[in-house]
């Protein structure tokens, strides 16, 4: 058990001196009196226990570990270490980029540093001395509080810095640059003054205040929620454009990826704006959910980060304000699970929310830990409602502030919070797989009553061959002919179901809980506090639960055959198959008071029409798209009682790896050119509509990012690019005054993709771009992915991108930009029947793996699920996986990936 870390830095880019002297003593529950420590590629100088210096027979040092036979009880240990940060391209533990010093610890990056107990349950207090040139690294940065600083003579200086917490060493962090900040000081609720800094490179400052507004805001959202404070005396935020992940909640000291801090109109989009806002607050949450409770091991690695995600979900929503606002970003997230999450489910690389095994930790950073986790964590408020969460909430942190933990922990406060039986609810940490729901439905008009029968099952995954019943909330209105919503009575339930009243959602700001966002709260309602009878009359939406592998529900009163509203707000992240005719989808589509529900209703006519083109196009037939289809879309878009973020949602296509999802063979040309047909007739038959709402959702004027505005042009962008499908002069022609007339990069970016992706010709303005904004990195990605994504783009155009002078592996933004980009997100060019761009994932694959494992292993997955595919593939495929896997050195982030996809 470790008591303090005491560590020292000369900072040197090829040879960095690290002294660590760590206290430690016996864990009187450990059998073991051997000292283990962890470490990987630094250089042992010297150890010293308790003072004496010992000698290489007095230890063992291993591939990857210092061990010390029977240790002493009470030991302090001092290690001094060698490294080479500039040598670091795998962007974990201390290294290199643009010339200045930047860590990443988590998961295992501590052990790059020093020797350690490199786990997350030992928890310590730290003292950082840094030495550096002042010259080249004037800004020296660690956790905690700043306690002392100077000068040393030499032309270097020190910073001395103490974190007053507990922490275990993922969350270590030491910056070392040339840096500028915007900083800002900040009154907390209780009236304490803190520090707020934004640091960046020269040259960014410009862009740097919606960072700092937002981080200003997760802090008064984590108070005026949570009553929950910022407990240090300052709070630092740093960008740094070499980064494997978004960004990293390191106490005190976050450091993130560019992306995700730098922001003005003139480089960033809407959607630019919506993800600063959101991972600002997503590690500004961390400071409580993840840092001062954390993980006891990295098992448990959702207890931190479904969580928080869920958190960081929630601000968003609420930063929004409106009840439209909330539903659009809850279809955002639907639209995750369904694209990324569900898909990884039914894969080779399958594990539970709580992974049961890993080979390497960093493969499990995953859309299942994460989005999946905030799912389970959203399922608790739905069964307890907003005020027994936040009961729950509270007794956690009263619990276990300062501690390491799991899962179950937090269920436990939840349950006990709330005097709730939440034994079956561990499911879904520990079973993999997404549940299927089926929904059957029976209306008994004698006796006025409606049943909803309600089966789950789910599928085998990896390990796991059967599954016990989840337990699943499954919210549920009834709509009458007319569209309003029914008052729901059910009939002696013998199952639990929580209640939400209302028929239409009206503002609710103070309310934070998702389903806020779709229905009106009364006091009785339990998503605010208090207890509702299921059997008022005021009641149009149960949040039934379904615990056993078949259940029926029966409501009474229902005086006409109503119309399903099934798993309101995606009240748990399940596939639902109920057997909807086209009406009940289109009255739905027209009708219903859950927007997620309306949208999802859309989405089921859509693709059911996709599913019947597919086969179609693969044979080469004759395409065609009905009238009620064509009309129930104009009758979105031009509906301007609707909002316009909403109409942009409701007529976006389920995605091609949506629709790949629902066939048992993939064919990715079928079902491009099935899509792209169904886009192109819509472009066509409603030109007019669009046109109009084109002219209509102008935002003149100053840029702003609010959701009025955004929800605008994402609305006005989507109409051109459905005109630019197939254009005319007058769409050509809107695009290219769009592209010289843009005061703004959402509109820029949307008109230069349009003319991209139309296969018009490009060029001359792909020049123009590039040209405009060649020092501005993260808008050169986006020019980059534009052209990766173009339906036309084959293998030999990414090559050929590849050879651009601003292009370069080293840089994983970068590298996402073009070669991430062409691989997940342009199916039926990466599909190409050759085989040659397999070839291309390979070899980039293996030359990634030698620089970054970490982004080798993100790309490896683009091939995990193989066997879906056409015969002919396969056999491509195949080889392009062997070729990997046969690879010598091979990393273990990315072996895990390759044998689990050739084994399943």
């Amino acid at each position: 058990m470790v008591e303090t870390v005491e560590l020292g830095f000369d900072l040197d880019p090829a040879r960095t001196i690290v002294a660590n002297r760590v206290t430690l003593r016996h864990n009187p529950d450990s059998k073991s009196r051997d000292l283990v420590l962890h470490g990987e590629e630094i250089e042992l100088v010297a150890l010293r226990m308790n003072g004496t210096l010992l000698a290489p027979g007095q230890y063992l040092l291993g591939a990857n570990t210092l061990t010390i036979r029977k240790a002493p009880l009470n030991v302090v240990l001092e290690i001094e270490t060698l490294c080479a940060p500039d040598q670091n391209t795998t962007l974990s533990g201390l290294y290199v980029s643009n010339g200045s010093f930047y860590t990443q610890c988590e998961a295992e990056g501590f052990r790059r540093i020093t020797y350690f107990p490199d786990r997350p349950d030992v928890m310590a207090k730290y003292t950082v001395m840094l030495r550096a040139n002042k010259e080249q690294f004037p800004v020296l940065l660690s956790n905690g509080n700043l306690v002392e600083e100077g000068e040393l003579g030499d032309g270097r200086h020190y910073a001395k810095w103490e974190d007053p917490f507990k922490k275990p060493s993922y969350l270590f962090a030491l910056v070392a640059a040339r840096l500028v900040c915007q900083e800002e000081r900040y009154t907390l609720q209780s009236g304490r003054e803190v520090l707020l800094q934004v640091w960046v490179e020269e040259g960014n400052l410009d862009k740097t205040d919606y960072a700092m507004q937002s981080l200003k805001n997760s802090i008064r959202w984590d108070e005026e929620r949570w009553n929950l404070e910022l407990d240090l005396d300052r709070f630092m935020i740093v960008a740094v454009s070499d980064f494997n992940m978004g960004a990293m909640e390191n106490k005190g000291l976050n450091i993130f990826n560019t992306k995700y801090v730098l922001a003005n109109p003139r480089v960033a989009t809407d959607i630019d704006y919506a993800g600063i806002e959101a991972v600002v607050g997503h590690e500004y949450f961390h400071n409580w959910t993840g840092n001062r409770v954390t993980c006891r091991d990295w098992f448990q690695l959702s207890l931190k980060e479904g969580l928080t995600v869920f958190r960081d979900q929630e601000f968003s929503a609420d930063m929004i304000g409106t009840d439209t606002g909330r539903a659009v970003t809850r279809i955002d997230q639907v639209r995750t699970l369904r694209q990324a999450q569900f898909p990884e489910d039914a894969g080779p690389m399958a594990h539970p929310v709580r992974p049961d095994s890993f080979v390497e930790i960093n493969n499990f950073y995953t859309v299942t830990v994460y989005e999946k986790g905030a799912e389970v964590v959203r399922m608790y408020q739905t069964l307890l409602g907003r005020d027994g969460f936040r009961k729950g909430m509270d007794l956690y942190f009263q619990r276990h502030d300062g501690q390491a933990v799991q899962c179950d922990d937090f269920r436990a406060a939840m349950a006990d919070a709330n005097g709730r039986d939440l034994k079956q609810f561990e499911r879904w940490y520990s079973q993999a797989g997404t549940p299927v729901v089926t929904a059957r439905t029976r209306y008994d008009a004698a006796a006025h009553a409606y049943e909803i029968t309600l089966s789950q099952r789910c599928p085998a995954t990896p390990g796991q061959a059967d599954k016990l019943p989840f337990h699943i909330p499954v919210a549920v209105g009834l709509l009458d002919a007319h569209g309003k919503d029914l008052p729901l009575t059910l009939e002696a339930p013998s199952s639990r179901a929580r209640v939400h009243h209302g028929v239409r959602p009206q503002s609710d700001t103070s309310s934070t809980g998702n389903t806020s966002r779709v229905r009106v709260r009364t006091g009785s309602d339990p998503t605010v506090g208090g207890t509702a009878d299921p059997t008022d009359s005021a009641v149009t939406t149960l949040v039934l639960e379904l615990t056993e592998a078949e259940q029926t529900f029966r409501f009474t009163g229902v005086k006409e055959a109503p119309t399903p509203s099934i798993l309101r707000d995606f009240s748990a992240p399940v596939v639902l198959e109920c057997d909807y005719s086209d009406d009940q989808l289109l009255h739905l589509f027209k009708f219903d008071s859950d927007p997620v529900n309306r949208w999802e209703a859309g989405q089921r006519l859509a693709l059911e029409r996709l599913l019947k083109l597919v086969p179609a196009a693969a044979a080469g037939q004759r395409l065609e798209l009905d009238d009620t289809f064509i009309a129930a879309q104009r009758a979105v878009l031009t509906d301007t009682a609707l909002d316009a973020a909403f109409r942009e949602q409701a007529l976006i296509l389920p995605s091609e790896t949506v629709i790949a999802e629902h066939m048992e063979v993939v064919d990715p040309q079928a079902i491009h050119t099935a899509r792209q047909f169904m886009r192109r007739t819509l472009g066509t038959v409603l030109r007019n509509e669009l046109l109009a709402v084109y002219a209509a959702n102008q935002t003149p004027g100053a840029y702003s990012p609010d959701a009025a505005s955004a929800g605008k042009r994402a609305l006005k962008n989507l109409a051109l690019s459905y005109l630019m499908v197939a254009p005319d002069q007058t769409a050509l022609r809107l695009a290219q005054q769009q592209f010289d007339a843009a005061g703004n990069m959402t509109d820029r970016a949307a008109a230069l993709s349009a003319l991209i992706h139309s296969g018009a010709d490009a060029g001359k303005y792909l020049d123009r771009f590039y040209q405009d904004f060649l020092n501005e990195a993260l808008v050169v990605d986006k020019w980059f992915g534009m052209q990766a994504t173009a339906p036309h783009a084959d293998v030999a155009a990414v090559r050929e991108l590849m050879k651009h002078p601003a292009f370069t592996l080293k840089n994983p933004n970068r590298a996402r930009s073009l070669i991430f980009s062409f691989c997940n997100g342009n199916p039926s060019q990466f599909h190409a029947a050759d085989g040659s761009a397999y070839d291309f994932w390979a070899e980039h694959v293996i030359k990634l793996d030698a620089l970054n494992p970490q982004v080798a292993a993100r790309l490896a997955r683009s091939m995990d699920r193989w066997r879906r595919y056409a015969p002919e593939l396969q056999v491509h495929m195949r080889r392009a996986l062997e070729q990997v896997a046969g690879t010598s050195p091979l990393s273990n982030d990315v072996m895990e990936v390759v044998s689990k996809a050739l084994a399943n």
